[in-house]
């Protein structure tokens, strides 16, 4: 070979066509290796965008109708409704233990302290922005009330209230209306029924 031909057959041109066999075999290896029917390449729609399919011209379908989410079944029971026969008692659907009372004031301190403060008083961080005061859970007319009506309220809202299903699961519900009845018998619980151990750390005001 001459010397001519051998810096021919160097240059880049000359490099490319060694290669580009090698390369050609890549591409289409790795195009085999592809799934025919994959799921970037279907058209489909963004939300809300129109279709011609469906007679109401939206893309988006609804729910078949009777559908419920998991775990979202909602029964006429105590622990759903707050109620026996449609009337609100005073009875809780489960026992309440000293755990539950734990996340019962957890729960209420996130949700509830902002507008009917930590103790239950209606004076949470919202009265002092301006806005209207709830009425404090010690009051003779909220003690009365039963713990099925608390529930009720939680789930549905109440006058100015707006419910917070949403936000606040079942049981949760429950343990928060456990966790008034605490804050309720904090504030009002007669001397005698507090353990003598504990009578030390209370400020009474006076003598027993």
């Amino acid at each position: 070979m001459s010397r001519g031909s051998a810096f021919t057959e160097c240059t880049p041109a000359a490099r490319l066509r060694r290669i580009a066999p090698l390369a050609l075999g890549v591409v289409l290896a790795l195009a085999a290796c592809r799934p025919p029917q994959k799921m970037a390449d279907q058209p489909s729609y963004r939300p809300l965008e129109p279709s011609l399919l469906f007679a109401d011209g939206m893309s988006a379908r609804q729910p078949v109708p009777g559908t419920v989410p998991r775990g979202g079944l909602r029964d006429e029971s105590l622990l759903h409704t707050g109620r026996i026969g449609g009337v609100p008692v005073d009875a809780y659907p489960f026992e309440i233990g000293r755990e539950d009372l734990e996340r019962g004031r957890e729960r209420y301190e996130i949700f509830c302290s902002p507008c009917h403060g930590m103790v239950g008083a209606g004076d949470g961080m919202i009265v002092e922005r301006g806005f209207r005061r709830p009425p404090s859970f010690h009051s003779e007319l909220l003690r009365e009330r039963t713990a099925g009506h608390f529930y009720d309220v939680i789930a549905n809202g109440f006058g100015v209230m707006p419910p917070y299903a949403a936000q606040i699961p079942v049981r949760d519900r429950w343990l928060i209306v456990a966790w008034i009845r605490v804050l309720q018998l904090s504030q009002d619980a007669p001397l005698a029924e507090v353990p003598e151990a504990e009578r030390a750390q209370l400020f009474t005001g006076g003598s027993e």
